[in-house]
């Protein structure tokens, strides 16, 4: 909570004092009297919510009372009622209190927001600013789309054809962790640049099978060692490579083709947060509900062993009506139930899709399928024992990307979809900070727990 603001207490009364002795004056001034002094300089909690944020509302008026109408309370942001998100909160809690090999990791399931990584990474730099920097986790081995991109790296690979489950272009089901599978030919090459120091633990996602080649990897230029990717039958497989020293660049080199590989992960060894942005441009939840084999997706799952699993998608959902209307809600739920299945003592958090917008002659108007996509995920989610965190009242609610696209500067692009930098920091801030709302809840609770 923060400090009462005194010094703009002080000036309010100052203020007060001043226009209440011109009121003596001069009585055509209207002044405050002594009744609504203690009004002014008292800041009410119920007008100024720090945490956990709600949706807004005004207090009514005393006379608007009568008669009395119970009023319902306003809904969270965050719906997170125990157990939904305790696995994550006590691990959040291990990290913050720093026990050695406390890595609290997070895996985002998105569609083309997060594609740019936007929302996730100012999530991701605002978590690990406040809890500790394990290291930045997945991230594909090529870009799929000119914008892949992700905050805190680069990324430059050539050689590489691809397979992505938001266009079903692979029939085997078999696309790896971040949905993007990537075939690499003889010379084909993936170098990736961290910003941050401290990399020491790496990753090579990929997948064994018959006629595989070899993959060397390299840190820094040397020589961390040689993947033979060939096997009797198919496996997903990962390689690790520890390194005495940060590791500045990771770089992939085909020796022998052709060589299956999904993406890399690199981590510090230190406790923090880890925060993998999976982010496919025109995904779907159907993504995880069908489109990766289910087998694959376990063990894909049960290799990363994340702490909390947010399912983030609608946006493109929203153009089909009768979809949201007859076969939305069984994907949602057969996407948890994989989740679940895969990772039984995981959180898992749905986030709903942020409002979208549609011209409507010279206005533009909320879409009609957001607000039903986000009741349906709110329901599902209490139902199945989820967290939810409704993106699309944090960011304003119905009618917001019109106000976002006509603000100076714009937070939208022309799209009236996907926001520009400073529209998703300001999710960013929303989220980060009703989580660490939800985990001091959790610590009241343990308290409360050990005091009986």
């Amino acid at each position: 909570m923060k400090s009462y603001p005194v010094q703009t207490a002080l000036t309010l009364l100052l203020l007060t004092a001043l226009l209440a002795c011109a009121r003596l004056v001069v009585p055509s001034i209207h002044g405050p009297g002594p009744a609504q002094i203690a009004d002014l300089i008292d800041l009410p909690p119920d007008r100024t919510p720090f945490t956990p944020l709600v949706r807004h509302a005004e207090p009514v008026p005393a006379a608007a009372l009568a008669p009395k109408i119970k009023q319902a309370a306003p809904s969270p942001l965050l719906e997170d009622q125990a157990p939904a998100l305790d696995r994550f909160y006590a691990s959040l809690w291990r990290t913050e209190k720093k026990v050695p090999g406390a890595i609290t990791r997070i895996v985002h399931y998105g569609d083309s927001p997060s594609t740019a990584d936007l929302i996730t990474g100012d999530v991701r730099s605002i978590l690990q600013g406040h809890y500790g920097d394990a290291g930045h986790g997945y991230v594909l081995v090529a870009k799929p789309w000119a914008w892949y991109q992700h905050t805190g790296l680069r990324i430059s690979a050539s050689g590489w054809s691809m397979n992505r489950a938001s266009f079903a272009e692979a029939h085997d089901g078999i696309f790896g962790l971040g949905g993007v599978s990537f075939l690499g030919q003889g010379g084909a090459t993936s170098n990736i640049v961290y910003s941050s120091e401290g990399h020491r633990h790496f990753e090579v996602w990929y997948m064994k099978e018959p006629g595989g080649g070899s993959l060397r990897v390299l840190g820094d230029g040397e020589t961390l060692g040689d993947i033979d990717t060939a096997a009797d039958e198919k496996m997903s497989e990962i390689a690790v490579f520890e390194t005495p020293a940060s590791v500045h660049s990771l770089e992939l080199k085909v020796l022998q083709a052709p060589v299956r590989v999904f993406g890399v992960v690199a981590e510090k060894n230190v406790p923090g947060v880890v925060y993998d942005t999976l982010g496919l441009n025109g995904a779907s939840v159907t993504v995880l509900s069908h489109i990766i084999n289910a087998q694959h997706l376990t063990d894909e799952l049960r290799h990363r062993r994340p702490d909390l699993v947010i399912v983030n998608y609608g946006t493109n959902e929203a153009d089909f009506a009768a979809f949201i209307d007859h076969g939305y809600e069984k994907e949602l739920r057969e996407a948890i139930r994989r989740i679940r299945a895969a990772l039984p003592q995981a959180s898992i958090l749905l986030m709903s899709p942020m409002d979208r917008g549609q011209h409507a002659g010279a206005e533009i108007e909320t879409m009609p399928t957001i607000p039903r996509l986000v009741e349906i995920q709110e329901r599902v989610a209490r139902d199945t024992g989820c967290g939810f965190f409704d993106t699309f009242h944090a960011m304003g609610g119905e009618g917001t990307m019109a106000h976002w696209y006509n603000d100076k500067p714009r937070l939208v692009s022309a799209d009236l979809i996907h926001p520009f930098p400073a529209g998703g920091r300001q999710i960013a801030v929303i989220f980060a900070r009703e989580l660490t709302a939800g985990l001091n809840r959790y610590k009241l609770r343990q308290s409360r727990k050990a005091g009986d």
